[in-house]
């Protein structure tokens, strides 16, 4: 009888190529794994930077954003804030002068009460109130020795814009006359219309309310 041997060649040689084939193929996995995770690492990167951009621009944008709306505000909201102002009081004690002149007048100035008012007129009203004083206002003053002072209690303004401008004013009116030397009181209302002429607010229309 031969005993076994339990080294046998074959069985060896076997052996030696399953382990160097095993080998290889935990070598190329490893091989094939290392670019994988090299590549995830890169997108991973990628991705943080840009995101950093995208966040660096954000807070840029805003910036820009919030420096526009402040230039905006002082160098173009603030002064046309202040220029309506200005051109809302000027057409308010337009309207305030020339309702006081042309409601008041006495018998020994006419003619300087009436030259007063007009300086305060414009268009087809200078016209009008320049003939209406001139063959009613004068004859009936002069005759009745009518002598009238006006006041304005109130004033605003309605519409305004570049060029007109509707004010709405409330007067107190007294008014003597040979007929009635205590005088009587009248309170009313009355719209004025002005037109900007070279600068000025003059009144262009006078309709009572």
């Amino acid at each position: 009888m031969t005993p076994k041997d339990t080294d046998d060649p074959d069985d060896t040689a076997a052996d030696e190529t399953e382990t160097d084939e095993t080998q290889t193929e935990t070598d190329e996995t490893q091989t094939e794994s290392e670019p994988r995770s090299e590549t995830g690492g890169g997108r991973r990167s990628t991705w943080a930077v840009a995101a950093r951009i995208g966040a660096v621009a954000l807070a840029v944008a805003l910036l820009a954003s919030a420096g526009v709306t402040a230039w905006l505000y002082f160098h173009d909201y603030r002064p046309d804030r202040a220029t309506t102002e200005a051109a809302s009081n000027g057409a308010l004690d337009a309207a305030k002068n020339g309702t006081v002149a042309l409601l008041s007048y006495s018998p020994g100035s006419l003619d300087k009460d009436f030259a007063a008012a007009k300086s305060h007129l414009t268009g087809d009203f200078l016209s009008y109130y320049t003939q209406f004083t001139e063959q009613i206002v004068t004859p009936a003053a002069k005759e009745k020795s009518v002598k009238t002072t006006a006041a304005v209690v109130r004033a605003a303004v309605s519409e305004l814009h570049a060029d007109s401008a509707m004010v709405l004013v409330f007067i107190n009116q007294n008014t003597t006359s040979k007929e009635n030397p205590d005088g009587a009181f009248a309170a009313s209302a009355v719209k004025v219309g002005l037109k900007k002429v070279n600068d000025t607010w003059l009144i262009s229309s006078f309709d009572p309310v």
